[in-house]
């Protein structure tokens, strides 16, 4: 039986490539925008949930933005040692620009991918 992570990973990658794509475009918003729903997608696994906030970390850098890679390292120590243990603001979108405590709406696109990904548990 695939776990949650075997059955979210796709979407996740989904997204990350869209986000790749965004930035080499030149659309570094619509880029930290797919990270933004990658990391919705990935909070309930902690390596995608690391990955998510290192990736965004990177993000910060290219754009010269030190308050988002202050904000992202943070995140990344948050990742590794509260996820498994299920503390974790649903539908947070894991940028600085938001609380990294405050519970946000999941937008039903993804609700529906994480349920299914979820069910099969």
């Amino acid at each position: 039986m695939k776990s949650y992570y075997e059955r979210i990973k796709p979407h996740w990658d989904l997204e990350v490539a869209a986000a790749t794509r965004a930035e080499f475009n030149a659309d570094p918003h619509l880029a930290f925008g797919h990270l933004e729903r990658a990391h919705i997608l990935g909070q309930n696994s902690t390596w995608l949930h690391i990955q998510t906030h290192i990736l965004m970390m990177r993000w910060g850098w290219r754009q010269s933005s030190s308050r988002e890679v202050t904000g992202q390292l943070f995140r990344i120590f948050g990742a590794a040692t509260k996820t498994a243990f299920g503390l974790i603001p649903a539908g947070n979108t894991g940028g600085s620009n938001v609380s990294p405590f405050r519970r946000m709406p999941v937008p039903r696109d993804l609700q529906t991918l994480m349920s299914a990904a979820r069910s099969a548990d």
